[in-house]
Order: structure tokens, then sequence, then C-alpha cells
């Protein structure tokens, strides 16, 4: 079982920088598959980013990219969403998930990918 815990979340202005971060259980953090979703008011969890088990590669959603860095700090078990350049369209609830396996690349933006999910944080953007 592996628990997550999102923190980090805010208001913040059009064009201002947030980071969220994720704290993780478990002893081998390193090999899992890190992954960001997010889900606004209305819609669907969508993608955003993630990080490959062992972190030899990162994928990111076209609506980020350029915008959005994903990182991790294994000795602190924490995986890190940087936000630059945030728009009014990025205000959703973010989760932080994470397969304790290796994840083909093709399937690290599938939600089903991922057995264990944080709480989720907020991040609002005004315009």
């Amino acid at each position: 079982q592996v628990q997550l815990v999102e923190s980090g979340g805010g208001l913040v202005q059009a064009e201002d920088s947030l980071r969220v971060s994720c704290a993780a259980s478990g002893h081998t953090f390193s090999m899992y598959t890190m992954g960001w979703f997010r889900q606004a008011p209305g819609k669907e969890r969508e993608f955003v980013t993630a990080s490959s088990w062992g972190g030899s590669s990162t994928v990111y959603a076209d609506s980020v990219k350029g915008r959005f860095t994903i990182s991790r700090d294994n000795a602190e078990n924490t995986v890190y969403l940087q936000m630059n350049s945030l728009k009014p369209e990025d205000t959703a609830v973010y989760y932080c998930a994470a397969a304790p396996f290796p994840v083909a690349e093709v399937v690290l933006g599938a939600l089903s990918t991922y057995p264990f999910w944080g709480q989720g944080t907020q991040v609002t953007v005004s315009s």
C-alpha cells in the first residue's frame, strides 16, 4: 500500500508560479512511476505529467508542455510539480498518483495505470 499526500496548492494570479508537492510512503520510491493529474469543476480528470519508474523519462500533456515541470527527490520520497506562467484554465484539483512498478511510456498518461492516489490539492488561478 502506498500513501500519497499532496500539499502546496493555493490561490495565485495569472502568470504566477506555484509548486505543489506529493510525499509518498514506501521504501522503494525511486522505483515508483509517479504521475500528476488534475480535475476542473464539471470536467473529467486529465493527465498532466508523469515520471517513469526510476525517473528515466518524463511525459507532459500538450497543454502544460513548456510551463510545468515534474521532478522528484528520491531521498525525500517526494515528487514535485513546478507550474509556471499559470493560466485561469489551469484551475483544478491536482492529484498525485503512484504505480510501484515499471510502466510503459505509452500508458503513462492513463488513469487506470495508477493504483494509488492522493487526496488532491486545489490550485486556483485568477485572471
